[in-house]
């Protein structure tokens, strides 16, 4: 819903994003499917999040851009920062580089520490 009400903004950056089962897939390790989970997508916008390793480890930042701003070329910088709740995102215009960075800042201050 943020996504469509929002149409008109750039970037939306999101805290605690939602985590919702997409589909079942085979596994190689059981009989029963697996779930893949993920974060909502909607066609006018590109995702970067951080996928998560473990049902229990989900990222806890996610970054919309509308596709009008595709462009840009952006790209996700996890060799730079690997982390569940910072994500660091690069574009170019006009032959320079911008960033952007989305933070969550949780009671145990994880991304404060990783930071230090």
């Amino acid at each position: 819903m943020i996504l469509e009400v929002y149409a008109d903004f750039d970037i939306i950056f999101i805290q605690k994003p939602s985590w919702h089962l997409i589909h079942f897939v085979p596994s190689n390790l059981s009989i029963k499917d697996e779930s893949l989970m993920g974060i909502i997508s909607h066609p006018n916008w590109l995702i970067f999040a951080k996928l998560s390793t473990s049902s229990g480890d989900h990222t806890r930042v996610a970054m919309f851009i509308n596709i009008r701003l595709s462009s840009f070329h952006f790209s996700f910088h996890k060799d730079i920062i690997d982390h569940k709740d910072i994500l660091l995102v690069s574009f170019f215009n006009k032959g320079v580089m911008y960033w952007l960075m989305n933070v969550y800042s949780s009671s145990s201050h994880t991304a404060i520490k990783y930071f230090s």
